[in-house]
């Protein structure tokens, strides 16, 4: 599996904000210790109005599909019919940029030279 710097990460973030600008999702780049401290990352996605984040990771050496976390809330959400309308099409946006990261990473590996 191709190794992912912060930078080809913020590369392609960047490359779908520009293709798909976000309209209920705000997107960036954060740091993750990598193995023997390498310049990796993972995409922190927060949905609007929402302060729960959710991580967009890579996969783990032997998988293909990236993998989404939604960190543990304490409290419960109350949400009315707009905001859950609102949620959904922002759920939206999170799996549109799971699938272009999922396909920038099987090109890598098709062909890790660029």
């Amino acid at each position: 599996m191709p190794f992912r710097s912060m930078e080809m990460l913020r590369t392609w973030v960047a490359e779908f904000e520009s293709a798909h600008p976000p309209r209920n999702v705000t997107i960036r780049v954060i740091p993750q210790d990598g193995d023997e401290g390498a310049d990796t990352g993972l995409v922190g996605v927060r949905l609007l109005n929402s302060p729960a984040e959710i991580y967009v990771e890579p996969p783990a050496v032997a998988e293909d599909e990236w993998v989404v976390t939604f960190e543990p809330r304490e409290e419960f959400v109350h949400l009315t019919t707009g905001q859950v309308v609102l949620m959904a099409d922002a759920v939206g946006e999170l799996a549109a940029i799971c699938a272009f990261l999922q396909e920038k990473g099987r090109a890598l590996a098709a062909n890790p030279e660029g």
